[in-house]
């Protein structure tokens, strides 16, 4: 019998799956699932439970729920990939035969990457909120907090969900604006970006909101320290940012996993073909998620996208065809604007978020580069959709999985 091993049973993982329980012949394919944790997170939620929008029960279940009958699933910490000899070997030394692998380890934060960032003040006065334990440690900070300068800081890019730190840029603002303290809270903004987003038209509109909702905004931040003793960030060209409270994304990166295994980048990301999503390297590894380095966002849709395109590819691979170049970088999330709205973007990797209609053209209902309150609502009863259909691999009606151009304002 021939095994397939899929390393990581987060987003991208469980997803592929429940995909490939329901397409492969379980009579002649094993299929295994590695990961070290025993629940799985709904990430997206770390954003909410600072603001007791979320509580922890609603972001945690167990992994082993979501993962179908007739995939196996290993609880071990894994030492390396051995990929010329097609072998996971864990770190109690087992050596597992694999006939094709499928990397979903993710991304990580790593505030060691710059000094002084996890120092003594370290869940005192800078936090993240990447980590379920950073965002919890927030959640109480915020609970007590009686108000002062407030920075919102992203150390580098990539990141995973490359507009959080905006949105919780705005719902601090509307979370102090409920405490009846919004004028004892000064938000700033600090980014290594020229401006709030990555792509033009989205920034345009995402600056706008920073101004009316008086958050102010410090671009081309590329940060040297953190001076934890006199609570400052410092660039390399020596600007000091002052803060009472920092919230940080620091430098995201690869499972260390790729490094021991020399298979990824200088960031841990495993060099990927951005049409197949096949390794670069090797022919039998394939890799979707945060674990690559294709240049799409690091975010849930991506995953799910990827892995509706992947499961085709991973057919054709068993079968001998030639995979199908599809996969366009499509990636489309909802940014919380705070006050109960939010905005919606959609896009790919040749196309920035513009307006437009979403998912049916002209009609909608939702509206792409604008805030309203059904954007909110999709946001929130997105959690639903995760829980219940993304991880067991359900496809959702309407959505493609490559980016739709009609019902869009493109110029």
């Amino acid at each position: 019998m021939k095994r397939l091993i899929i390393l990581g049973a987060g987003t991208a993982g469980t997803m592929m799956a429940n995909h490939l329980q329901h397409e492969l012949d379980l009579n002649e394919w094993e299929i295994q699932i590695i990961d070290e944790r025993v629940e799985h997170h709904y990430q997206p939620g770390y954003l909410f439970l600072p603001f007791d929008i979320y509580q922890p029960e609603d972001i945690i279940k167990s992994i082993a729920e979501f993962i179908p009958k007739g995939v196996s699933l290993l609880i071990a910490k894994i030492n390396k990939i051995d990929a010329p000899n097609n072998q996971v070997v864990l770190e109690n030394g087992e050596q597992l035969h694999y006939d094709l692998l499928i990397i979903a380890t993710g991304a990580k934060i790593a505030p060691e990457e710059v000094e002084g960032m996890k120092g003594s003040e370290w869940h005192k006065s800078v936090f993240d909120f990447y980590t379920f334990e950073g965002s919890l440690a927030l959640r109480n900070k915020l609970r007590e907090w009686q108000g002062g300068k407030l920075l919102v800081h992203i150390t580098e890019m990539p990141i995973k969900c490359p507009v959080a730190p905006l949105e919780f840029s705005f719902l601090a603002d509307s979370y102090f604006k409920h405490k009846k303290m919004r004028d004892k809270v000064e938000i700033t903004y600090v980014t290594p970006l020229s401006g709030a987003f990555t792509k033009p038209k989205a920034t345009e509109a995402l600056e706008h909101l920073l101004h009316e909702k008086d958050i102010h905004i410090e671009s081309d931040f590329a940060i040297a320290e953190v001076d934890n003793e006199n609570k400052k960030i410092i660039d390399y060209g020596g600007r000091a940012i002052s803060f009472d409270l920092l919230v940080t994304i620091p430098t995201n990166k690869g499972d260390e996993l790729m490094a021991r295994s020399g298979l990824g980048d200088d960031l841990n990301y495993v060099p990927t073909n951005k049409a197949t999503l096949q390794s670069q390297q090797y022919p039998n590894i394939f890799v979707l998620g945060d674990a690559s380095n294709i240049p799409a966002s690091k975010a849930g849709s991506v995953a799910h996208f990827e892995a509706e395109i992947l499961t085709e590819n991973i057919l054709r691979f068993m079968n001998g065809e030639p995979l199908k170049e599809e996969f366009d970088g499509h990636a489309n999330c909802f940014i919380e604007t705070g006050n109960g709205k939010a905005l919606l973007i959609d896009f790919n990797y040749t196309h920035e978020p513009v307006e437009g209609a979403f998912p049916f053209p002209g009609i909608g209902p939702l509206r792409l580069l604008k805030e309203s309150r059904i954007n909110h609502m999709g946001k929130l009863a997105f959690r639903w959709i995760y829980w219940n259909m993304l991880l067991k691999g359900t496809h959702i009606p309407f959505v493609s999985a490559t980016m739709q151009e009609s019902g869009k304002k493109f110029d």
